[in-house]
């Protein structure tokens, strides 16, 4: 296919830019012009906070809107707010707030420690039901919200007498903590409070320094990067990659710990900032290899937001794609975008970042984002919908596997993506993210096959039987590149392979997948012979592949009665290596084996006990 009129007048830039960052320069020729002071217009779903402000006043703005979203899961307000270098609440007066759905609370400092918060940035469990007897306060929904570059004080005057000491963070998937810093008191990583302890299914954390935290009641959680005072309490699966006081496996499963020195590949998530003259920057951490502890001026580049299309809802994939072939980097406010042709990001060190949970929704099938074969693109807090007409797929890196241009120093990185096949409406896709470019790393990522959703998304009196016809997605994660990292990978309820894996030297830290819940029969749930699909599948010809802290988890809702024959399907060879996985029955459906016929059945005799492999193939 040749090239357009638009592509082939920069195609000599392009060359230019490919060699520059292969080698891991810096940022796109764009990025030398001067920044203009101001605040820029970030639209109307963004508040920014000034440590003048009087904190009555941010106070009933962050209540009103936590009101507005505290049960608001399906809904398509988003909302950022941003708080601006200075000290915000005082001990007689604590700034005390819960962060909502699709809410995102970012210090706009250059560290963590410039924006100062004496209180609490919490979440509670929600409570489903008006019933009294029975409000059903879970946190298993507890979905969508970011808090990062910031440090609380944590002050719990005026609270009730079990809430302090502690500053609750009862997540579960696709809610992101960076770059933050506890003082005082503990974390709690679950409500204790709240019609007491209930499950949380979380989460990630990156990049910041914790006291003494609480896991209590989540059933999964990937602390990457950071610094912990101290960790109690295990459920399933929790991960540690490069965490200064990280606790100790060796006895794994007893508790189900999973510890590495340092992490394998990592690279930070940009992040917004207001420099000493005003100015707003956005600061590109540099990818790194093998490190620990937090990183808070580490190397990089930073880029004044003027070289950025600052991007409303309603803005054309035109306009933005012309921005972004002129030169442009991509800044997406808070909203719900359609999208009904890709959002093409083709030349190297192109910076996409999303606030307020920005959210593409895919029309007419559209792919709503293609990364061309080129290094160094970054696209970070942004959520994919798929559309009512199937998409092939929703985000691709890599048009095809061994065709482009990649840099182990400056990998393609993915920070905070999330995806959504059916929830706020009927979705359809064969694959959610297909990577086919080497040198990749995904920076923790939740990409969702709806299991509930609106009033009316089951489409049917059948119910899951219906929504097993409608809500169409075959393969969550497909991986084709080599040289992959993952960090933080939850992939749940695809209708055939959750992730398949093909490229080489793999390696995934964290792997978090509940199989689908819907399917009506086993003859709707069977790869060929073989009885369902495993939840993570390496491709037979990988020669290299390595996994650490894995779990499969089944709950069959619809037909009790299926089986799943693995957990887990890899090719027996010594380079591929599972450390650390498990499979657990929720209460419905079998898993017959761990991995390839090794491990017991997790089946109704077995709810809520997870059957552990420590290491596959088995030390010799």
């Amino acid at each position: 296919m040749g090239l357009s009129p638009l592509r082939r007048t920069t195609a000599g830039a392009l060359a230019l830019g490919l060699a520059l960052a292969a080698a891991g320069a810096g940022s796109s020729p764009a990025a030398a012009a001067p920044a203009s002071a101001g605040a820029p217009n970030l639209g109307a779903n963004v508040t920014v906070f000034d440590p003048s402000m009087p904190v009555s006043e941010i106070q009933a703005k962050l209540d009103a809107t936590h009101a507005a979203q505290v049960n608001n899961e399906m809904g398509t307000q988003r909302y950022a707010f941003l708080f601006k270098p200075g000290t915000y609440g005082t001990a007689e007066q604590p700034l005390q707030f819960q962060v909502g759905y699709y809410t995102e609370i970012t210090g706009l400092g250059a560290n963590p420690g410039d924006v100062v918060i004496n209180g609490k940035v919490e979440v509670y469990n929600r409570c489903l039901s008006a019933d009294p007897a029975n409000p059903n306060c879970i946190a298993l929904v507890n979905f969508w919200r970011t808090i990062s570059n910031l440090t609380v004080n944590i002050n719990g005057a005026g609270q009730d007498g079990c809430r302090q000491t502690a500053n609750f963070w009862a997540v579960s998937q696709a809610v992101s903590m960076r770059r933050t810093q506890f003082n005082g008191g503990t974390l709690s990583l679950m409500d204790y409070c709240t019609a007491g302890p209930q499950y949380a299914s979380g989460g990630f954390i990156a990049n910041s320094k914790l006291p003494a935290t609480t896991n209590g009641s989540q059933q999964q959680w990937l602390t990457r990067n950071s610094e912990v005072e101290s960790w109690s309490n295990a459920v399933w699966n929790q991960v540690f990659a490069g965490v200064k006081g990280a606790p100790d496996d060796s006895a794994f499963p007893n508790p189900p710990y999973t510890t590495l020195e340092t992490t394998p590949v990592s690279r930070e998530k940009p992040y917004l900032f207001v420099d000493a003259s005003g100015r707003y920057q956005v600061r590109v951490p540099a990818a790194q290899r093998n490190t620990s502890g937090i990183n808070w001026s580490g190397p990089g580049r930073t880029i004044p937001l003027s070289d950025f299309y600052i991007a409303k809802p309603g803005d054309s994939v035109t306009k933005i794609n012309v921005a972004l072939a002129l030169g442009k980097h991509l800044l997406l406010t808070p909203g719900v975008y359609d999208i009904a042709r890709s959002i093409e990001v083709w030349r190297p060190n192109t910076v996409v970042l999303g606030l307020g949970h920005a959210t593409l929704t895919a029309v007419n099938g559209s792919t709503p984002i293609d990364v061309a074969d080129v290094p160094g693109v970054i696209i970070a807090g942004v959520t994919i919908d798929a559309g009512t007409k199937e998409s092939k797929v929703l985000l691709r890196v890599g048009k095809k596997h061994g065709i482009g241009i990649s840099s182990p120093s400056n990998p393609t990185t993915l920070s905070d993506v999330y995806f959504r096949v059916g929830g706020p409406h009927i979705g359809k896709t064969d694959i959610a993210l297909e990577v086919n470019s080497d040198n990749v790393l995904i920076d923790h990522t939740w990409v969702w096959r709806g299991d509930h959703g609106v009033e009316g998304f089951t489409e049917g009196v059948n119910g899951d039987t219906d929504r097993w016809r409608t809500n169409t997605g075959r393969y969550g994660a497909v991986i084709n590149g080599d040289d992959v990292t993952a960090t933080g990978l939850f992939v749940e309820h695809f209708q055939k392979y959750n992730t398949v894996w093909n490229g080489e030297r793999g390696t995934t830290v964290l792997y978090q997948n509940e199989l689908p819940y819907d399917p009506p029969t086993q003859a709707d749930w069977m790869n060929g012979d073989v009885e369902g699909y495993a939840g993570y599948k390496v491709g037979a010809r990988v020669k290299n592949h390595t996994l650490y802290g894995g779990g499969v988890y089944v709950f069959n809702q619809n037909n009790p009665s299926i089986h799943t024959e693995n957990g887990f399907e890899v090719p027996n060879t010594p380079g591929v290596k599972l450390h650390h996985i498990m499979t657990v029955n929720l209460s419905a459906g079998i898993i017959d084996h761990v991995v390839n016929g090794v491990g017991e059945a997790a089946d109704t005799t077995k709810v809520g006990q997870p059957v552990f492999i420590t290491q596959y193939p088995a030390a010799p």
